[in-house]
């Protein structure tokens, strides 16, 4: 033992001596400057989860204290709230409050997310529960918003919804079901392709009952996305590329339509890019000088 001990004092005395500087550490994990996480106890959902807020750097500055703020809402918010934090973390794109939805407490992500963004039950995904995202959503206008609006300065006109994979596609429903609870949508690699392409089918039916679609839509996907070029099981390239021409075709009144397919990236790493460019093109194409 005692021969052990000074073996290691040896040997961390040539590491500070020959490996440079001496590093200490002084934490355990990095902590986000202006962050904060609050639990909900979902009635709707008898579920909890986490959620995960970033107010922007100026929010408590005096100058500000009469200024409201717009909320970018994340679902994935493990993966998605840190991308977010970084993507607005210079002051040109630190506009809004940022708050991340945790997937639900005590659950595997995976199981709580396919259940928690999918519209409607698909008996082909054997291994996950699907279906859930009606109540989902109800989750979310009655309980996350709510709390949200309630102890922050907020502007509830310019509310974003903003999602990756399943949760873009979670977007694109809410989008043709609850349109209004958003102003903006960023919607990045959306799983266009769930349930035999279902959302066709509800824009479909939306576009039979309405003319107009007054929001603000961004659409993302990574060129590599496709069978071959990303090896994925849908081609993700193919729907979006048909998603957008069929809401364009549309000339839905007060509809903002824009996107496009990224170059260089794949399922895992376009997210990051579109939503620097969605939010890029809403805070100075849509709500320049408003």
């Amino acid at each position: 033992m005692i021969r052990f001990i000074f073996l290691v004092v040896i040997s961390l005395l040539s590491c500070s001596i020959n490996a440079g500087p001496l590093i200490t550490k002084i934490s355990e994990s990095f902590e986000l400057a202006g962050s904060k996480i609050y639990t909900v106890d979902s009635e709707i959902l008898e579920r909890k989860y986490d959620l995960y807020v970033k107010l922007p750097k100026n929010y408590s500055e005096d100058n500000t204290k009469n200024e409201i703020y717009p909320v970018i809402y994340l679902n994935d918010g493990p993966h998605t709230f840190k991308v977010a934090s970084g993507v607005t973390h210079f002051e040109d794109m630190d506009k809004a409050i940022i708050v991340g939805i945790s997937f639900a407490h005590g659950e595997n992500g995976q199981f709580s997310r396919v259940r928690d963004l999918t519209p409607m039950v698909d008996t082909g995904w054997k291994r996950y529960t699907t279906g859930g995202a009606k109540e989902y959503l109800k989750f979310i206008e009655k309980e996350v918003i709510p709390f949200i609006e309630g102890i922050f300065r907020v502007d509830p006109t310019r509310r974003i919804l903003s999602g990756h994979s399943l949760g873009g596609s979670f977007g694109a429903w809410v989008l043709l079901t609850k349109p209004q609870l958003f102003s903006s949508y960023i919607l990045t690699s959306p799983s266009l392709w769930f349930k035999d392409e279902m959302i066709f089918d509800l824009e479909d039916k939306y576009a039979s009952h309405n003319n107009s679609l007054a929001v603000n839509v961004y659409i993302a996907t990574g060129a590599l996305e496709t069978t071959k070029k990303g090896r994925m099981r849908n081609d993700m390239v193919d729907g979006h590329k048909r998603f957008f021409a069929r809401l364009q075709s549309r000339n839905y009144r007060g509809l903002k339509l824009n996107g496009e397919i990224v170059n260089g990236t794949d399922h895992f790493s376009t997210f990051p890019v579109g939503l620097a460019k969605g939010l890029r093109w809403i805070y100075h194409d849509m709500w320049a000088g408003s």
